[in-house]
């Protein structure tokens, strides 16, 4: 197992009516800027109980977050921070909400061109503004963990950035709030968390035996509540585990001692960027492409894969092989689409645009061992489309 250092700080608040604890939760006497998206949260009541709870709090409201959070709205917010001296930021929302938040926490104070944060790359481990979530939409594990990914509009750019002062202080997370989601969203947050955990363990086979067991274990939480959450999403068995399963594949804990790979996201980001498609989408759409075109270096931990979470049997060739195709099979009864052309019909340039922008990022070599190269790059794209 490879070294590591664990840590996380974020107070998790997880289940029934939790939100009543907010005004326990905020410091004393803070001035709140309440963030939120498009406002979905006045719709299904949440942001009537978040004002109730925080009742003798002077806030100050800031929507419009965007799905995939643009760069130009939340600059706009650290503006209003400035103006109105505000010193703590409630996110109240899903995945894009918490990074915009993340991406307001970091910019607050940064000394230069907060753009910079994401261009470059830079890790925020001090200076950053506290915020707390309320989360509304399970996928993305952000109300756990210090990354997040921003886009910049004018340039249709889709950029990761973190740091260790980026960890909520608090997080509530009640199941119950799933109950007036669409379905698009839930089938959504159920590929992306499966995406999540992938990234971490289909790499290559190693010692981290426990961390295996735990990532599957969340793989077949997910295959065995996915599908049914979609449709009950009041049945507080099936949202609760979904709502700790999106959690638990990307707080920290299951990348630990352990290779990782994320080229599925860093091509799928360049998607959402170009064509608007929602995140989880672009995963569906590269993932099972990615692990075709990485066969060779992916096939004994295809085979763990396949054996343990689908119960084939067979060579290690036929059960790799047949672990892909169950796993679009799973994409397909969680409603995605799984080729780009599915998507849009300008798909043709895709593959030489993206290899375009990552050879100007200098990003040569991506995934588990650097051997995703450019040329990989464009194969897996133009097998997608």
């Amino acid at each position: 197992m490879l070294n590591f250092e664990l840590y996380n700080p974020t107070n998790l608040i997880f289940g029934k009516g939790q939100i009543e604890k907010l005004s326990t939760l905020v410091p004393k006497d803070a001035k709140i800027l309440l963030a939120y998206g498009g406002g979905s949260i006045f719709k299904n009541g949440i942001h009537e109980q978040v004002i109730q709870n925080l009742k003798g709090f002077d806030i100050v409201e800031f929507g419009g977050i965007e799905p995939n959070p643009h760069f130009e709205t939340l600059i706009k917010a650290v503006a209003v921070i400035k103006a109105e001296k505000i010193d703590f930021i409630l996110a109240v929302g899903g995945g894009s909400v918490i990074d915009g938040v993340k991406f307001i926490s970091a910019a607050v104070n940064f000394d230069g061109d907060p753009i910079d944060i994401l261009q470059k790359r830079l890790l925020i481990k001090e200076n950053a503004m506290p915020f707390g979530t309320v989360l509304t939409l399970p996928a993305t594990g952000s109300e756990m963990n210090s990354g997040a990914v921003v886009t910049i509009e004018a340039t249709q750019e889709k950029l990761a950035f973190g740091g260790s002062a980026l960890f909520p202080k608090f997080s509530i997370c009640d199941p119950t709030v799933i109950a007036s989601l669409p379905k698009r969203q839930l089938q959504n947050g159920v590929v992306d968390a499966y995406t999540h955990v992938m990234e971490q363990y289909l790499t290559y086979p190693h010692e981290g035996y426990l961390q295996d067991r735990i990532a599957e274990g969340i793989l077949q939480t997910l295959i065995e509540v996915g599908p049914k959450v979609v449709e009950n999403p009041t049945d507080y068995a099936l949202a609760s585990n979904f709502m700790w399963s999106c959690t638990m594949a990307l707080n920290g804990l299951i990348q630990k001692g352990v290779p990782s790979d994320w080229a599925t996201h860093m091509i799928g980001h360049e998607l959402t960027a170009l064509y608007g498609i929602d995140h989880a989408r672009t995963l569906a759409i590269i993932g099972p492409s990615l692990y075709q075109i990485m066969f060779e270096t992916k096939k004994e931990k295809l085979a763990q894969y396949g054996r343990r979470i689908f119960n084939l049997t067979g060579s290690d060739d036929e059960v790799a092989k047949e672990a892909i195709n169950q796993t679009v099979a799973f994409f397909h009864t969680m409603g995605m689409d799984t080729k780009l052309s599915q998507y849009t019909d300008d798909y043709s340039k895709t593959a030489d645009f993206i290899v375009n922008r990552f050879n100007e990022r200098g990003w040569k070599g991506l995934g588990e061992k650097q051997l995703i190269t450019l040329d990989k790059v464009k194969s897996i794209v133009e097998m997608s489309y």
